[in-house]
C-alpha cells in the first residue's frame, strides 16, 4: 500500500526528468510520453484521493528542473498539458461538476488555463490563489473558497450573561406553569372564529334578492343613458365630441367594439397619440350605456404608472362632462377617486393584482384593459399569466391588451392567436438629429472635461467610471471609432469629428443639454421642449444647473418643469397646461413620458439615450439600478413625442451608429429584476409551484433567478421548507412593499417599536430624502451626519430627519427646516403618506392596535430598534474588519465591498460594530452599500437568520456556514435557547395578532433587551480557524486532579490579593448555587447537588474569566499550562504587550 501511494509522485518526477533530459539535451519532442505518464498519475491519484489533487504538489518545481533558465517555461508547458487532461476528463465525467486547484503554478498560468477551458466549453475563474474550472458559469465570489470569511469570537460580560440566563429561566418557568391555561384560551379563540365564520356566511346568504338587484341596476342604467345623451347634445359636449372624432382611433371604433364583443381576448397596437388609452375604454362604456347595460358593466383599465392612471382618468371624465370620481375614477397607491357609481376605473397594474389576491375570479368585473404592455413591466407580465389562467373560468370576461409598438403578434400568440387590430398614429414628421448632427448644428465641442457628471449620490463612482482610463474598449467606443475610420462621417467638420473621438458614452452630458436648449431658445420657433433623463437625481441636478443660467434660468423666458413617477398631483397639471405668452416650456422627464402621458404642445425632444432600470445578476445574486441604453423602439417613441401638434425635431445625444446597435425592444423586467416580491404574491394565489407558474410566462425567467427568490423567502421565514406561505408570509403578502421591508415592519409592530421602523420602511420604499446639491455637497453631507448623531446608522438618521420635519410642520416652519437641512419636502410628504398606508394595513390585520397606544412602548430603546432593522435587512449583512489604517467590508454574495459616498458610515475612520446591515447595494465596477446600520454580535445571532451548531461546543454557524461564531459553550447554549424561545413567541404572535408579548413574554423580552443593549462588541474577528472538537472548561481546570478552589486561591494570593469568599444559596429545586467574590467582583456558578460542587463550579467560572479560558481556545489535545491572559494581568496591575492581532 505504501508503494501504491507513492506511485503518482514517482511517475510525475519521471515525466519531469524525461522532459528535462531529452528535450533540453537532444531537442526531442517528449510530450506524448509525458502525457501518458501524467494521465496515469492522474488516474491513480484520483483513485487514492477521490478528487483532482496531485501528489506532485508537495514538491517545488526547482527540485526537478535541470535548466534554471527554462524552469518557468517548461513548468508552464507541463502544467498546461496536465490541465488538458484534467479538463477533458471533467467534460466526460457526468458526476463531477468542477475542478478546484490550489497549486501556485495554476495562478501563474491562469490565462492559458482559462483560454483552454473556454475552447472546451467550460468556465474558469480564479478566487484569490484558488483556480476553479466548472461545467456551469461561476460567480464573481465563492465564500467556500475564501479562507478569510468572517469568523467571530464572541464575548460578553459574564455578569450580563448571568442576568440574561436568570430572566430566560424565569420566562421558561412561567411558560411551563401557564401552558395548560394557554391551551384553553386557544380552544376558546378557535370556537369564536368558527362562530364568526358561520355568522359571515349567514350574512352573505341573506344578501339582496337577485331580481331586486336587477331592477335597481336597470333604473340606474336608464339614468346613465339619459345623462350621456344630454351631455353629447350640449354645445360643450358636441365640441369635445368633434375633437374625439378627429383622433385616428375613432375610425376603428365599430371594428374595435365588434372584435371585443366576438372575442374573449383582443390585442390592439397603436402609435402614440392615436387615442387608444383615452378612447377605447370610453367607447366601450358609451356602448354599454347606450344599450341599457351601463350599470351592469364594470371596466378596469390598468396603467404601468400612477401618474398615467390619474391623468387619463381626469381627461376621460372631462370628455364625459362629469366630475372625476363619478362614472370614471382612478385608484393608485396612497390615493384614489371612485364611488359606488364608478364603472370605468383607471388603476395601476399593482392595484388590480392586489384585488386578484383576494378575488381570484374578479367577480363583478366585465372588461379588463391592460395598457402599455409593450413596456413588459413585471406586474404586467404577472398580470397576463393570472388573467390567462382566469379566462377559462370566466368565459364572460373580456380582455383587451394595448401596445404602443408593433409587437402585437407576440401577445396574440400567447393568448392562442387572439385577433390583432392596428390603429395608425397621427403625428407630424419629426426630423432626427444624432450626436454628429447636434454638434454640427450647435457648434458645441466635446472635451474630456466638459462631459463629467459630477453630481448626486453616485458622484464618487461616476467620476471614477468616467475618468479612469479603460484597459479594454467597450462596444460603444469601438462603434464610434469604426465610423470615424471608415470615413462615414467625412461630411462633418473636423471640430465635430474631434468631438466624437472625445465623446464619453458613460456621461449624460449636462453641458451639452444646456447648449442644445440655448440653441432652441435662441434660434428655433416656439414650442415646448421635452428632455428625457434617467431619473430624479439627473432631473434635479440639471434643473439646478439650468436655473443658474442667465437665459434658461429666467422665469420670464423659460418655464422649467419636472415630470417623474412620484410627483405631486398639483405638479402634474402644470406640465399639461400651456405656458404664458413668449415663455418656452421645458419639461425634464424620465422615460415615463415616452408613452404613459402625452404633453400636446411638445415640438422639440432632447434624448439622452438612457433610462435607469434594474438589472439582476442571478449568478451573483446582485441587483443593479443603473442607467443603461434604451431600445430602438424606445428611441422612436421619444422621437414621436415631438410631432403631436406640428412638425418637430428630436436631438439624440448619441451617434447614429450607436442607435443602430441598440436592441430592437427592451428586455422584459421579469428577466432582469429580483423575483422576491413576485414569488411571494404568486404563492398568495395558492399556486402549488412557483416555478411551474412562472414557466407559463410570456418569456419565463431563468430557473436560477426563481431558485434565488424562493431561497430568500425561506431564509426570511416567509416560506416554509415545502414552499408554502408561513404565518409571516401571509402578513407580508398584504403589504405593498419588498418582503424584507415588510418583515421589518411586522417585527417593529410585534416588539412595540413601531413608529421608528414605520419611518425607516417608508423611507426605504421611496427615494432618499437627503439632497446633495452640486455646489453644496460638503454642507449637505455635514447636515446628514448631524442627524446620525454618531450612532453609525443611515436609517436612524432618516428617523431623526423625519421627526424633525414633523415638529417643524406643526410649528409652520417645514419649508425652512428642509432648506436648512438639505431635505426634499416632497419625499418627506411621500414618506408621511406611506406611513399612514402601512399603519392602516397592519391595524386592519390586527397586529397593531387601532389606537396605537402600546405600539411604541419600546421605541426609546435604540438597541432594540437596531435589532429590528437587522431582522428586516438580513441577509444583507457585511463584516467590518479593522486593519491598521483602514476598514474592510465583506458580504456573502460579493466578497469585498465599499460604502456609498453619501452614507454616514463612509465618514468614519472606525466603526465600533463588527457588522453592518444594509438595504441596498449598487454595482458599478465594484459593489457599494447604499445605506447601512451598525449592529452587534447579539443582534445578528438573535434577529438574523437560522443559527446551526458546529461540530464543537460553542461553535455556531449562519448563512450556510459563511459566518461562524466561536464562544464559551454556556454562552452558546444561552443564545440558542433565547433564540428558540424568541422564535416561538413571534410565531405565537403571528398566529394570534391580539397577543400582548409584553405580558405573555415579559421576561423573555426583558432578556432580549438586556442582551442587545449590554453587548459592547468585545469579541474579535479571527481567520482560518478550524472547527475541532473541544473539551469543556471544567476539564481544563480539573483534568490533572487540580482543585479549582485551591487554584483560584493560589492565583489570587500570588497577585497580592485576599483569598476569595464563597456564599452558597439553597434553591427551591433542592440544589445549591454558589457565589465567589474577590476584589469587588462576583462570579456565580451553575446549580449543583451539594455545596461542595456548587463552590467548585463558582471557582471554575472565576478561573475562566481570570485566564480568559473558554471553549474557543481549549483543544482536546492541548496539554499546555493555563494561559495568563489580559484579565489576570489586569488583576496584577500590569499591561500585556500587543501582539498586533486584528481587532474588529
Amino acid at each position: 500500500m505504501h508503494n501504491f501511494k507513492r506511485l503518482p509522485n514517482v511517475l510525475l518526477v519521471l515525466s519531469k526528468n524525461i522532459n528535462c533530459d531529452l528535450s533540453n539535451k537532444y531537442g526531442l519532442a517528449v510530450r506524448p510520453l509525458k502525457l501518458l505518464l501524467q494521465s496515469h498519475s492522474y488516474s491513480v491519484s484520483r483513485v487514492w484521493r477521490g478528487s483532482y489533487h496531485y501528489a506532485a504538489e508537495q514538491f517545488s518545481d526547482d527540485e526537478y528542473e535541470c535548466d534554471v533558465e527554462n524552469n518557468t517555461a517548461s513548468s508552464s508547458v507541463a502544467n498546461i498539458d496536465e490541465w488538458k487532461w484534467k479538463l477533458s476528463l471533467l467534460s466526460r465525467n457526468e458526476k463531477d461538476q468542477e475542478i478546484i486547484s490550489r497549486d501556485n503554478r495554476d495562478k501563474r498560468d491562469f490565462e492559458q488555463i482559462s483560454n483552454l477551458a473556454k475552447k472546451m466549453g467550460l468556465y474558469c475563474s480564479m478566487y484569490g490563489k484558488v483556480v476553479v474550472a466548472s461545467k456551469v458559469p461561476l460567480p464573481n465570489y465563492r465564500p467556500d473558497l475564501d479562507d478569510k470569511r468572517p469568523q467571530r469570537e464572541v464575548a460578553i460580560p459574564l455578569s450580563l450573561q448571568r442576568r440574561v440566563e436568570g430572566l430566560l429561566e424565569e420566562h421558561c418557568d412561567r411558560i411551563r406553569l401557564s401552558s395548560a391555561k394557554a391551551s384553553e384560551i386557544s380552544n376558546d379563540a378557535k370556537s369564536i372564529d368558527e362562530v364568526k365564520d358561520v355568522n359571515t356566511d349567514e350574512y352573505e346568504n341573506s344578501y339582496l334578492d337577485e331580481s331586486v338587484m336587477e331592477k335597481v341596476l336597470q333604473r340606474r342604467s336608464l339614468r346613465m343613458r339619459n345623462m350621456q345623451r344630454a351631455w353629447q347634445e350640449s354645445p360643450e359636449g358636441r365640441k369635445i365630441l368633434d375633437f374625439r372624432r378627429s383622433l385616428p382611433a375613432f375610425k376603428e371604433k365599430e371594428r374595435l367594439l365588434q372584435a371585443i364583443a366576438q372575442n374573449q381576448v383582443v390585442v390592439i397596437s397603436g402609435e402614440t397619440g392615436c387615442g387608444k388609452t383615452t378612447q377605447l375604454p370610453q367607447y366601450l362604456l358609451e356602448s354599454e350605456i347606450e344599450t341599457g347595460r351601463g350599470a351592469f358593466c364594470s371596466i378596469i383599465c390598468t396603467q404601468p404608472r400612477r401618474i398615467s392612471a390619474m391623468a387619463v382618468s381626469e381627461r376621460v371624465s372631462i370628455e364625459r362632462g362629469e366630475p372625476l370620481g363619478e362614472t370614471v375614477g382612478y385608484k393608485v397607491r396612497l390615493e384614489g377617486m371612485k364611488g359606488k357609481n364608478t364603472h370605468l376605473l383607471f388603476c395601476t397594474s399593482g392595484i388590480l393584482l392586489r384585488r386578484l389576491l383576494s378575488d381570484r375570479n374578479l367577480n363583478g368585473i366585465t372588461h379588463v384593459f391592460v395598457d402599455e404592455i409593450h413596456e413588459r413591466g413585471m406586474n404586467e407580465d404577472f398580470l397576463l399569466i393570472v388573467l390567462k389562467d382566469l379566462l377559462p373560468r370566466r368565459r364572460d370576461l373580456r380582455l383587451v391588451l394595448m401596445s404602443a409598438t408593433l409587437n402585437a403578434e407576440l401577445f396574440s400568440s400567447y393568448f392562442g392567436g387572439a385577433p390583432t387590430i392596428h390603429i395608425p398614429g397621427f403625428t407630424f414628421p419629426v426630423r432626427a438629429y444624432f450626436l454628429e448632427d447636434v454638434l454640427e448644428v450647435t457648434g458645441y465641442k466635446l472635451t474630456s472635461f466638459n462631459q463629467i457628471d459630477d453630481y448626486g449620490q453616485e458622484k464618487t463612482w461616476k467620476t471614477q467610471k468616467q475618468l479612469v482610463p479603460r484597459k479594454r474598449k467597450n462596444q460603444i467606443t469601438t462603434l464610434v471609432e469604426d465610423a470615424l475610420d471608415k470615413s462615414t462621417l467625412g461630411n462633418y467638420s473636423s471640430n465635430t469629428r474631434d468631438s466624437l473621438s472625445s465623446w464619453m458614452p458613460d456621461c449624460i452630458g449636462f453641458n451639452l443639454i444646456e447648449a442644445v436648449l440655448c440653441h432652441i431658445c435662441r434660434k428655433e420657433r416656439p414650442g415646448a421642449v421635452l428632455v428625457f433623463l434617467t431619473g430624479w437625481e439627473d432631473i434635479s441636478s440639471l434643473r439646478d444647473q439650468l436655473k443658474a443660467h442667465p437665459l434658461l434660468g429666467d422665469p420670464n423666458r423659460v418655464l422649467l418643469l419636472t415630470c417623474h413617477g412620484s410627483m405631486a398631483t398639483s405638479e402634474q397639471r402644470l406640465i399639461f397646461e400651456k405656458p404664458p405668452q413668449n415663455v418656452r416650456k421645458v419639461v425634464l422627464a424620465t422615460n415615463m413620458a415616452e408613452a404613459s402621458i402625452t404633453i400636446n404642445d411638445v415640438v422639440f425632444v432632447i434624448d439622452c439615450g438612457k433610462a435607469k432600470e434594474t438589472t439582476y445578476d442571478a449568478l451573483n445574486n446582485t441587483p443593479c439600478l443603473l442607467p443603461s441604453w434604451i431600445s430602438q423602439a424606445s428611441a422612436r417613441q421619444r422621437r414621436g413625442r415631438a410631432g403631436r401638434v406640428q412638425p418637430g425635431k428630436c436631438y439624440h445625444l448619441y451617434p447614429k451608429c450607436v442607435f443602430a446597435a441598440f436592441s430592437e425592444y427592451q428586455l422584459p423586467e421579469l428577466l432582469r429584476t429580483p423575483l422576491n416580491s413576485l414569488c411571494l404574491q404568486i404563492k398568495s394565489l395558492q399556486v402549488p409551484s412557483v416555478g411551474e407558474f412562472l414557466s407559463s410566462a410570456l418569456q419565463p425567467p431563468e430557473p436560477l433567478a426563481v431558485q434565488n427568490a424562493i431561497g430568500f423567502l425561506k431564509m426570511i421565514g416567509a416560506f416554509d421548507e415545502k414552499e408554502n406561505l408561513s404565518n409571516l408570509g401571509k402578513f407580508l403578502s398584504m403589504l405593498p412593499v419588498d418582503p424584507k421591508l415588510g418583515k421589518m415592519l411586522v417585527m417593529g409592530a410585534i416588539f412595540h417599536c413601531f413608529d421608528p421602523i414605520l419611518t425607516i420602511v417608508s423611507g426605504l420604499s421611496v427615494r432618499d430624502p437627503f439632497l446633495l446639491p452640486q455646489d453644496k455637497k460638503d454642507l449637505a453631507g455635514t447636515a446628514k451626519a448631524r442627524f446620525s448623531a454618531k450612532d453609525y446608522s443611515d436609517h436612524m438618521a432618516l428617523v431623526r430627519a423625519y421627526e424633525g420635519w414633523k415638529d417643524a410642520e406643526r410649528e409652520g416652519s417645514s419649508y425652512e427646516y428642509c432648506w436648512r437641512n438639505f431635505l426634499s419636502a416632497q419625499t418627506l410628504q411621500a414618506i408621511d403618506s406611506l406611513r399612514r398606508q402601512f399603519s392602516f394595513i397592519l391595524k386592519d390585520a390586527g397586529i397593531v392596535e387601532l389606537d396605537g397606544s402600546t405600539s411604541n412602548k419600546l421605541s426609546h430603546n435604540q438597541s432594540l430598534v437596531r435589532a429590528i432593522i437587522c431582522s428586516g435587512l438580513f441577509p444583507g449583512v457585511a463584516s467590518v474588519v479593522h486593519r491598521e489604517t483602514s476598514m474592510s467590508f465583506k458580504t456573502m454574495d460579493d466578497g469585498q465591498v465599499l460604502l456609498y459616498a453619501n452614507s454616514v458610515n463612509a465618514r468614519y475612520d472606525t466603526i465600533p460594530f463588527p457588522w453592518l446591515v444594509f438595504g441596498e447595494k449598487v454595482k458599478v465596477n465594484t459593489v457599494f452599500l447604499r445605506d447601512s446600520t451598525g449592529i452587534s454580535d447579539s443582534m445578528l445571532i438573535l434577529f438574523g437568520g437560522a443559527v446551526k451548531c458546529g461540530v464543537q461546543a460553542g461553535h455556531l454557524k449562519m448563512l450556510n456556514g459563511y459566518i461562524e461564531f466561536f464562544m464559551d459553550s454556556s454562552l452558546a447554549e444561552c443564545y440558542l435557547q433565547l433564540k428558540e424561545e424568541l422564535d416561538k413567541l413571534i410565531e405565537n404572535k403571528l398566529q394570534n395578532p391580539g397577543l400582548d408579548i409584553l405580558k405573555e413574554g415579559k421576561y423573555l423580552v426583558l432578556s432580549v433587551q438586556e442582551l442587545v443593549s449590554g453587548d459592547q462588541c468585545e469579541g474579535r474577528f479571527v481567520f482560518g480557524r478550524e472547527s475541532r472538537k473541544q473539551v469543556s472548561t471544567d476539564d481544563k481546570f480539573t483534568r490533572d486532579g487540580s482543585n479549582p478552589k485551591s487554584l483560584l486561591q493560589t492565583l489570587l494570593m500570588r497577585a497580592g490579593h485576599s483569598p476569595p469568599k464563597y456564599k452558597t444559596k439553597h434553591l427551591k429545586t433542592n440544589e445549591f448555587r454558589a457565589l465567589v467574590e474577590f476584589k469587588g467582583m462576583q462570579f456565580v456558578g451553575k446549580p449543583k447537588k451539594n455545596k461542595q460542587l456548587a463552590e467548585r463550579d463558582a471557582a471554575i467560572e472565576a478561573l475562566a474569566w481570570l485566564t480568559h479560558t473558554s471553549d474557543n481556545n481549549t483543544n482536546s489535545d492541548d496539554d499546555s499550562p493555563i494561559d495568563v491572559t489580559d484579565n489576570m494581568l489586569k488583576l496584577l496591575g500590569k499591561r500585556r504587550r500587543s501582539k498586533g492581532r486584528p481587532g474588529y
